[in-house]
Formats: C-alpha cells, structure tokens, sequence
C-alpha cells in the first residue's frame, strides 16, 4: 500500500472538515411546553445534507487507518439513499470509484445526488437485497464493501473529538437546562445511538437516550425481545431509519427507551414542523418529532421543566415528489 497516498487522503478529509463548521442547534419555542425547551440539531447544514456526512467521513477515516483503502480501489456501500450521498461525495474528493446499492424505491432526488458527487447507482429490488449485492460487487471488483450498518458504530470517537454527542452538550452549555432530560434520535444503522449513549456514559450525565422507531421495522422488537434473528418481509417506508433485520451497528443496551411511531404520524409532524421553521424536512425528522412531543407531553403532565433535544437528519427537498406529494403519499403511506 502507497503509505503517502493514504496520508494524503487523511489529510484531504480533514481539510474538508476543517472548512465545514459546526452545525446549529435550532430553539423551538413551543407555548404549549413553556418549562421545556426543545432543539433540533440541524444536520442539513453539512456539505452533502444529512447527518450522514459524519458517519461517511468516519467511515472512510476508519477505512483508511485500518489499511482498507488505496488509490485503486473501488468504493462499494449497502444505503438508503442519503449515507451514499455523503460518501459518494469523500469518494470524489479522493479520486475514487464509488458504488451505491439501493432499493429501486430511493427517492429520485438521491439517485440523482449520488450521481452529481460522480457515484454510480446500482439498484436492486428490494432493502433486504442490498447486503449480499453490495458484497458480491465487492468481490467482483476487487473492491471494499463499506458496510456502514457494520462498522457505523466503532467508526466514530465516541469519547469526544467534536463527535454530534459532544457538539450538542458544547452548544448546551450555556442553554437554561444544559443537560438535557432527553435525547431522541431513530435509528438506521444505529451508529448515531451508539456514539450518542456511549458518550452519555462515559462522561456520566443524567440524559436519557431514546430511539423511535417507525412502522416494519424491527428494532423495537429486537430491543424488547433481545432476538438478534428478527427479521421483517416489509421495509420501513421512512426513508433512511428503520430496518428489516437487527442490523450490527444497533447496540440495544445502550437505549433508555423505545417508542414505536406510526408513518402517517412522521408524515404529519414533518409537515407541521415545516409550518414551524419555515422549510422542509426530512421523514425521519418527522419520526423524531413526534418522539419528542409524546415526552414533552409526559413531562408537563408530571410537572417537570428540562430539555429535549433530537436531530433534524435531512434536507426536505429530496422528498419532494414522495413523502410532499399528497397523492404519493396516500398510494404508500394511508
């Protein structure tokens, strides 16, 4: 392996990282909760749009210093639609060849993102399918398969080192409640839950982690159950969380709470919340929303003042003609 070029690929990633800044952490004034203060970290500001953008980074820096990549290699990833954007995106700034395997029902809007970052869209008919084709293109093109729903949750410093955990409680500080009763995330690979909990932990605050999971998926069961075998026949419909199987970047032990969240009822709260702040949302935001409000609302009932604080993961205007379209959205989603 060319030991320069892998150097220099580090350095062109932190670079690019040193040239983004952080994220805002969003007040949402609410008068129905007016002891509980409520934030939305808003992942859309990243250079490619989501939260994503963390894990991509993460993941090809774990990549790199674990002597999986070189100059020549041919970048392969199993996604939803927004972790390939944002790798598609680092694979560019490398030089290298990029693949994203998807479900044929990816919002038209990534596919088309994806190819702008100069990535290949390799589809597939369905979520469950994306695993073994991503392996077996790997195979075929002597390529590496990132694996995020793997390695989402050890690619990431989970101790510090500006991970989204430590840049929330940094943005806190100096808020009325600087350590929230609440933070609420959904889980696609679990890597965000994992670095968020871990990190909880290891600096011993009081926080609860909750994850809210939508309809077929089969976390919430699997958190229930402890069965790592569960595994569904359906897809999540909230595009980039939920799976149909536990995947390994999901560490159950690390959640407080689960709450189970109907798609209609994210659809709902993503439209309400672009009444809100002015623009659009992503579906999963909508899913955290509603987490959110369920414990806002046990919160008032019980008399309690504090801080919520969930993600804002996604840009709106990749869903426009899907979870923005009436018509769409009664064929798939009522």
């Amino acid at each position: 392996m060319d030991r320069q070029w892998v150097n220099n690929a580090i350095a062109l990633i932190q670079a690019d990282y040193q040239r983004s800044a952080d994220t805002h952490l969003i007040k949402l004034d609410l008068a129905e909760f007016p002891d509980i203060s409520i934030y939305l970290k808003d992942e859309s500001t990243h250079p490619t749009g989501s939260l994503k953008h963390r894990l991509a980074r993460s993941l090809f820096l774990y990549a790199l210093c674990n002597g999986k990549i070189n100059q020549n290699t041919t970048i392969i990833e199993a996604s939803s639609g927004s972790t390939a954007i944002s790798e598609a995106y680092f694979a560019r700034l490398l030089g290298l060849k990029f693949i994203a395997v998807m479900a044929k029902s990816t919002s038209q809007e990534k596919l088309a993102l994806i190819e702008t970052y100069g990535g290949h869209c390799h589809l597939v008919e369905s979520t469950a399918m994306i695993y073994e084709q991503s392996e077996k293109l790997a195979k075929q093109l002597n390529g590496y398969y990132m694996d995020q729903f793997t390695y989402a949750e050890r690619a990431t410093d989970w101790r510090g080192n500006n991970n989204i955990a430590d840049s929330i409680y940094q943005q806190m500080s100096r808020e009325a409640h600087p350590v929230p009763k609440f933070i609420v995330v959904s889980a696609g690979t679990g890597g965000t839950s994992a670095t968020i909990g871990r990190y909880i932990r290891y600096h011993q605050l009081s926080t609860e982690l909750v994850v809210v999971d939508p309809e077929n998926s089969v976390f919430y069961d699997y958190y229930q159950s402890g069965d790592m075998t569960l595994s569904s026949d359906k897809s999540s419909k909230i595009e980039g969380i939920g799976r149909p199987r536990v995947e390994p970047s999901f560490i159950a032990s690390l959640v407080d709470r689960m709450i189970k969240v109907a798609d209609i009822e994210s659809i709902n709260s993503m439209l309400w919340l672009e009444t809100v702040l002015g623009r659009k949302v992503g579906p999963s935001t909508g899913t955290n929303m509603v987490g959110v409000l369920q414990l806002a609302r046990e919160m008032k009932k019980k008399g309690e003042a504090g801080a919520i604080v969930t993600l804002l993961c996604d840009r709106g205007d990749r869903y426009l003609d899907s979870y923005y379209s009436p018509d769409w959205v009664k064929l798939n989603i009522t």
